[in-house]
């Protein structure tokens, strides 16, 4: 990748790089022969004050004060002699050539003032002059001085170790530079690949998060910036997981929301479609029955009261359809409390097989319940009482062969399962999940017989979604069997408002 950072970064590391040693390389050719001119210079101003204070020294003798010279011009490369005057004459004190002439001949020019070499620097006391040997073509550095108690003094050294220097210096800088730039390289390649990884890693996560795949986390732990990036991501993922959590939550209610706002429309239309049916019929007879009254059609009192008993008849089945209605829809609805209370579901029970007696033996039904101890439970009494009496009267309607109708209560740990079973005819498989729907008869002409509406176990479902309990039906062998559960925990309990 032309583009990433790891060549940019391998890049600017390496353009430092070659860009320093071009620069040295730059200094050395043009500023070092100068600045080692300047450190000879200085090297033979020392050199001048050693031998001021090695002359001037009292305590030294004159073959420690030879010796220390010696020393000195070996160490500092540098040929000297001193001179002094004695009976007019010059003669050399001290020097380190083996032809002491040599300097002698450099030193007269600079005592009579007739010297032609270039001057550097001079003061009263020396004069630093840059020379060039004809015999040899070499270039020297050369100090002339004058000293206390009459003594003269010229110092020497060769300017032609400088160009060397500054040659061998260019050299071995050009050999470093490409070891430099070959080590700056492969160094890099480790480094940018310790730099980069880590960024590489983010980058993936992020495009992992683009995709709202937060389980991928960064597993490193360092504590540079790269690592607050890291944590930072992590803690970005997490945040974004919990948001987008709560935003599909919210989501889902919303869509829960507009089904269940659908599935009202639509139960409102299936709602008057069945109730304009079922009030058609009875509305036909009424006004049928009511009109042949009015009409005359039948002038003895019998006619007469049979016309007026199926207006009454068929108006009290009206009345209680509509009731039954109002009551599932203020179920349904949340209109109707659901109070909590404790009370004994056997006495319940038992009261509503009292009123039921007569319509049983009218029938020739048999009822059996054994449960004779109290049974506590938390409920709604009076829903519970409809509960109860809706499934007793569905199973006297649908009682058939031995006609015989149980009645069981099961104690479980927390709750009591009630069930109320009849022999006769099992509810087709395709029919069983449909019983709970309102205006859904599986046998429609028995229904009308006995002038059902459809709407009982309808009621018992919304009872029992009311106290979050199951209902529910299965068919046995000989028979059929309907159930539900109620709590029976010795605690308040809250059932929320549906």
């Amino acid at each position: 990748m032309k583009h990433s950072i790891r060549a940019k970064l391998t890049a600017i590391i390496l353009s430092l790089t070659v860009g320093t040693i071009i620069l040295c390389w730059f200094i050395n050719n043009t500023f070092l022969e100068d600045f080692y001119l300047l450190s000879k210079q200085q090297i033979l101003e020392n050199a001048y004050y050693q031998i001021e204070s090695l002359l001037v020294s009292e305590t030294l003798k004159q073959e420690e004060v030879s010796l220390k010279l010696e020393k000195m011009g070996a160490n500092s490369n540098i040929t000297y002699i001193v001179m002094k005057e004695k009976s007019g004459i010059l003669i050399a004190a001290y020097d380190n050539v083996k032809d002491s002439r040599i300097l002698e001949n450099l030193l007269l020019p600079y005592l009579l003032g007739v010297s032609n070499t270039d001057i550097l620097k001079s003061d009263e006391r020396y004069s630093i002059a840059k020379s060039v040997d004809s015999r040899y073509n070499a270039a020297y550095l050369e100090l002339f001085g004058i000293m206390e108690n009459s003594h003269y003094v010229l110092l020497r050294t060769p300017l032609e170790s400088i160009r060397e220097s500054v040659e061998i210096s260019n050299k071995f800088l050009a050999y470093v530079g490409i070891f430099v730039v070959l080590l700056a390289i492969i160094l890099m390649i480790f480094i940018t690949r310790r730099f980069t990884r880590p960024i590489l890693e983010l980058a993936e996560i992020a495009q992992k998060m683009k995709d709202l795949n937060f389980n991928i986390k960064y597993t490193r732990h360092d504590k540079d910036e790269i690592g607050i990036l890291g944590n930072s991501m992590n803690e970005l993922s997490e945040k974004l997981e919990i948001t987008i959590s709560e935003l599909k939550s919210v989501n889902n209610e919303l869509q829960k929301d507009i089904e269940q706002k659908t599935q009202i429309d639509e139960m409102r239309k299936e709602f008057l479609s069945n109730v304009s049916h079922e009030l058609k019929t009875p509305i036909a007879l009424i006004q049928g029955y009511a009109e042949g009254l009015q009409e005359e059609i039948n002038e003895d009192a019998q006619s007469r009261q049979f016309y007026c008993e199926v207006i009454m008849d068929e108006a009290n089945k009206m009345n209680k359809m509509v009731k039954k209605l109002l009551t599932l829809n203020q179920i349904e609805f949340g209109q109707n409390q659901t109070m909590m209370e404790h009370f004994d579901l056997t006495a319940l029970i038992q009261g509503v097989l009292q009123s039921v007696d007569i319509l049983a033996k009218q029938n020739q039904i048999q009822i059996f319940f054994t449960q004779k101890e109290p049974v506590y439970i938390w409920a709604d009494e009076y829903q519970m009482e409809e509960v109860v009496t809706n499934y007793i009267s569905n199973a006297i309607h649908y009682a058939a062969f031995e006609k015989r109708i149980e009645v069981n209560i099961e104690k479980k740990e927390n709750t009591v399962r009630v069930s109320v079973f009849n022999t006769g005819t099992p509810i087709p498989e395709e029919d069983i999940d449909k019983v709970w729907i309102k205006f859904y008869k599986v046998d429609k002409a028995r229904t009308r017989e006995y002038g059902g509406s459809g709407i009982g176990l309808s009621i018992v479902k919304a009872i029992m979604d009311s106290h979050h309990r199951e209902c529910g039906v299965f068919n046995r062998e000989n028979g059929v069997e309907f159930w539900f559960e109620v709590d029976c925990q010795n605690e308040v309990v809250q059932i929320e408002k549906k």
